[in-house]
């Protein structure tokens, strides 16, 4: 054993309370260096009566660690453990101090999970789990309302430029609802809708008033009413780093200067406020003039951040916010900014725009989730730009479910493009095979998938502004075709609990050179694995196939045979196949 690579904490996500009743314990090691693992955990006044050894399994792994997890039901919801570390027939047990030959016996030297506190334990919205967003951006999905179109609107499918208006509303999307209900849409998350004076809204103006060009308080009052009553969840962004130029504290500050009352609502290094070689003498989202830097550190901004916070989530209900650039506002704040949205509304989902890891949000203070960037970049890097092997990518994947507790995993919000990228069509060249590869791992996977407006239907654009065109409504334009995959991927997701935070996650194959990945969702009911070939020659992929009758699920380009015990796949270039089996049918 290489003890070196043995690692513990008693916090984060390496001990952790699950619920109320139940902590669970994680340990890594060096790779296939060990065959067992096992937690002896009891209470630390009433060791000997509550004195038990709980099996550790491994539950993910990446390219230099394994990663094993085991979860205990402390009577008194205290608990002591310490470690048993099995290479065949070689054993050390591992306590907080040390390593040693012999059991040990005195809990005082164990490590400590030292109470379970319910109002500590971090719980997401259990909705979330079932969750398929649709991620809109109000100004270019539908003109619902051209009474309020903006002076300068052009005509629906023009060219997007940074500065340009089509006249995209709310109304818009009230029109097209049944749409998005067809499609199995459960959740829409809206860029910016609030007062601004750009056309993607992140340079708020006012904060407690929809933009005068998307509607007014009540259009957003029956959007929401019109999403509930349609069971779709509504999850709208807070821009609480910067506000726009126009935000009428910042005016008094450029007008007042140091006699301004809101010159500390900003971080601002010498008056007057000017922009000096291209850099402003104010704090702002990058070095956007329009966008200054909130100091969310002062007791004025705070209250009234949090006020709007509330506002949204009490008087329209909005199911949640979305955090723009999340990762630079101060802890302090997010802390509190959970603990208001959470009273209003205890279900409320709060997801932080993080492009990184990110799980010193994730400990249940602050965010429920972060916009799992990290996930996007592996699966572009497989099934997308070929520039990762299929063992890369399940060690990337098992590196990720490592960083977090599970409850974060669960709810994590995971996309593959969005207003702020290329769009996912045009990331794979127009190459649909790999598009289809890429959302079927998508919705394959633990946590909440989000599609941008339009992939389904074939939409496609580089970087901003080209990937944020008007929504083409045309059906003789949309690829109908890509959509019904779309239909058929949300459907399976919906009608397999296995699929969703229910079920395990393991991958079966991912060979260090392969092109060739299986991915394997269990639940207590059934067993699916999801086969994917990236690659332009056609491939056998060959499974243990258990004693159970295999269902395909999804697919339809391939074949299947079993013969002595042997589940033979073969898939065409950039094929797919989704089988099931019951669990009760074999043993698991």
């Amino acid at each position: 054993m290489l003890l070196e690579a043995i690692y513990h904490q008693p916090k984060r996500n390496w001990a952790y309370a699950y619920d109320q009743d139940t902590i669970r314990l994680r340990l890594r090691s060096k790779k296939n260096d060990l065959t067992e693992v096992y937690a002896l955990t009891g209470d630390k006044y009433a060791w000997d009566e509550t004195k038990a050894l709980v099996p550790l399994i491994k539950f993910t792994t990446d390219s230099m660690f394994d990663y094993y997890e085991g979860e205990v039901k402390p009577p008194y919801h205290r608990l002591k453990y310490s470690f048993l570390l099995k290479d065949g027939d070689e054993q050390i047990w591992m306590t907080e101090t040390d390593f040693q030959e012999e059991e040990p016996d005195d809990p005082g030297r164990m490590f400590q999970f030292p109470y379970i506190h319910a109002g500590a334990v971090f719980t997401p919205p259990e909705w979330v789990k079932d969750a398929i967003f649709y991620q809109i951006f109000p100004e270019r999905f539908a003109n619902g309302n051209p009474d309020i179109n903006p002076d300068n609107v052009e005509p629906w499918g023009g060219e997007p430029t940074p500065f340009n208006f089509f006249g995209g509303d709310l109304q818009g999307v009230i029109d097209h609802l049944d749409y998005l209900s067809e499609l199995g849409i459960n959740a829409i998350y809206f860029t910016p809708i609030f007062e601004a004076t750009t056309n993607h809204k992140y340079d708020t103006e006012d904060y407690l008033r929809v933009d005068r060009h998307f509607g007014d308080a009540d259009t957003v009052k029956r959007l929401v009413e019109l999403c509930h009553a349609r069971r779709i969840r509504v999850l709208l962004d807070a821009v609480f780093n910067h506000s726009g130029k126009t935000f009428a504290p910042f005016v008094d500050v450029q007008k007042n200067g140091e006699q301004s009352k809101y010159k500390d609502w900003f971080h601002v290094h010498e008056f007057p406020l000017d922009v000096k070689d291209g850099i402003p003498t104010y704090e702002t989202f990058g070095f956007e003039a329009h966008m200054p830097k909130l100091n969310t550190e002062n007791s004025e901004v705070k209250a009234y951040l949090l006020e709007v916070a509330e506002y949204w989530i009490k008087e329209v209900g909005a199911d949640g916010w979305r955090l723009d650039v999340a990762d630079e506002v101060d802890d302090a704040f997010w802390r509190e900014f959970r603990r208001v949205v959470k009273a209003a509304n205890p279900e409320a989902y709060i997801l932080g725009e993080v492009w990184n890891e990110s799980s010193a949000w994730l400990q249940g203070d602050q965010f429920d989730a972060s916009m799992n960037y990290p996930f996007t970049d592996a699966v572009n890097a497989f099934f997308v730009k070929n520039t990762m092997q299929a063992e890369q990518f399940a060690n990337s994947i098992g590196r990720q479910l490592s960083r977090y507790p599970l409850q974060a995993s669960e709810v994590a919000f995971n996309l593959l493009d969005s207003h702020d990228t290329p769009r996912l069509l045009t990331l794979c060249e127009g190459d649909q095979r790999k598009m289809k590869l890429a959302a079927l791992f998508q919705f394959s996977y633990m946590g909440a998938p989000c599609i941008y407006y339009g992939d389904e239907i074939g939409m496609d654009g580089e970087h901003d502004p080209g990937c944020r065109k008007c929504m083409e409504w045309d059906e003789a334009k949309q690829d109908r075709e890509l959509l019904d995959f779309y239909q058929k991927l949300i459907s399976l997701r919906h009608a397999h609990p296995a699929l969703r935070a229910e079920g395990t996650i393991r991958f079966l194959q991912a060979r260090p050179d392969g092109s060739q990945l299986v991915l394997e969702r269990k639940d207590d009911e059934e067993r699916i694995l999801i086969l994917f070939n990236r690659s332009e020659e056609t491939a056998i992929v060959e499974l243990d196939a258990g004693d159970g009758e295999w269902t395909e699920l999804f697919g339809g380009n391939h074949r299947t045979a079993k013969d002595d015990g042997v589940l033979a796949i073969e898939l065409p270039a950039y094929g797919y196949a989704v089988l099931s089996t019951a669990v009760s049918q074999r043993s698991s």
